[in-house]
């Protein structure tokens, strides 16, 4: 009977040393996915900057020439 005690004692640290280690790894997991869409989101930044960038370059463009034709 003492050695039912004591295996049920280690078999219960051991699956609770099982659960955090599977823990930890969903933690990692999720945090790895957590990264993924994080970097993904800069570079939609990044081109979105890039884009309204040229637009604005291309607005001026614009500009620069209509004055220029209403002054001459």
């Amino acid at each position: 009977m003492k050695a039912l005690k004591t295996a049920g004692k280690w078999g219960s640290i051991l699956v609770l040393i099982a659960l955090l280690i599977a823990l930890v790894k969903q933690i990692i997991s999720f945090i790895g996915f957590l990264m993924t869409v994080i970097k993904i989101l800069l570079v939609l930044a990044f081109v979105a900057l890039i884009f309204f960038i040229g637009y604005l370059v291309f607005r001026s463009l614009q500009e620069q020439r209509k004055n220029k034709e209403e002054s001459a």
